[in-house]
């Protein structure tokens, strides 16, 4: 049986834009790892599902819009953008980020390892952290600080 590794990837977006975090977990392999490469942290176990419940609480219209998807063998690229009104918490790893209820439309790469049964090993989520938090209006916060 040959695996669409596009697919399991299409469908694992799915998952998480209904913020269905056993669902998530199970996409991942038992040793899967979800990295967020904005902040520098790594998920696994039942933390797996930690982003997306974060993320999910503090963008409760969150969407997730793919733009194009490259493969290579298990290997699937995805180039979309993050979207949502931050209307509640977002926790950081330097803190929480109350709501700006600002809207986000960011840039993200999402690279995904699958295994022969389109399992996730692997997922490196880049988000463009500085382009989210300009327009949640941190950058802004953080300029008038700096310059005070």
């Amino acid at each position: 049986m040959t695996i669409d590794y596009v697919a399991a990837v299409q469908h694992a977006y799915e998952v998480a834009e209904r913020k269905d975090l056993e669902g998530w977990i199970a996409l991942f392999a038992p040793d899967g790892v979800f990295t967020d490469n904005s902040v520098g942290v790594s998920y696994r176990g039942r933390n797996l599902a930690e982003p997306v419940r974060n993320y999910g609480a503090a963008f409760s219209d969150m969407h997730r819009e793919l733009f194009k998807i490259y493969t290579d063998g298990n290997v699937v690229i995805v180039q979309l953008a993050l979207q949502g009104t931050h209307d509640g918490p977002l926790q950081l790893p330097f803190g929480v980020l109350d709501a700006t209820y600002r809207r986000m439309d960011a840039p993200c790469a999402d690279v995904f390892e699958l295994d022969e049964t389109g399992k996730i090993i692997r997922f490196d989520c880049y988000p463009e952290g500085s382009i989210i938090f300009g327009q949640l209006g941190v950058l802004t916060n953080l300029q008038a600080a700096l310059a005070s």
